[in-house]
């Protein structure tokens, strides 16, 4: 490894103040253990766009939800980082990464789940400013 990346992986990241003129870039993953986000933006610092942390969030998965599958975690992770990161986000335009393809099809697909259908009414006031990209 090189010193460069040691030193990487051994300080923390400097969390940048947020900017609610600029665009918010919510990173979100689920896994079977836990949901996570990290809400980024990039900001001009000394003459150069750098992308930088916000805040960082995450939570363990309820007994219930580990029996969800791929396609059902990764929703739940949207509508929770969401939810959690409402302070930022809401009346802000915002672009979603994520890391797996079917969350941008899942908003436009209709569907008969119970919790689906919720989740999709929980965030419709966020879908007019955001874009989710792969």
């Amino acid at each position: 490894m090189t010193v460069d990346r040691v030193k990487a992986l051994t300080t923390a990241p400097l969390l940048l103040m947020p900017d609610f003129k600029l665009p918010f870039m919510p990173y979100i993953d689920a896994s079977g253990d836990g949901l996570g986000d990290a809400l980024h933006q990039v900001q001009i610092i000394k003459d150069k766009p750098v992308e930088g942390p916000i805040c960082f969030i995450s939570r363990q998965i309820k007994p219930t939800e580990a029996r969800y599958g791929a396609s059902r975690m990764e929703f739940l992770c949207l509508v929770w980082a969401l939810e959690n990161l409402n302070y930022f986000l809401e009346g802000c335009v915002f672009e979603v990464i994520t890391d797996f393809t079917a969350v941008k099809s899942l908003l436009s697909m209709k569907t008969s789940n119970r919790h689906m259908l919720r989740w999709k009414i929980a965030i419709q006031e966020y879908r007019g400013n955001m874009t989710i990209f792969y």
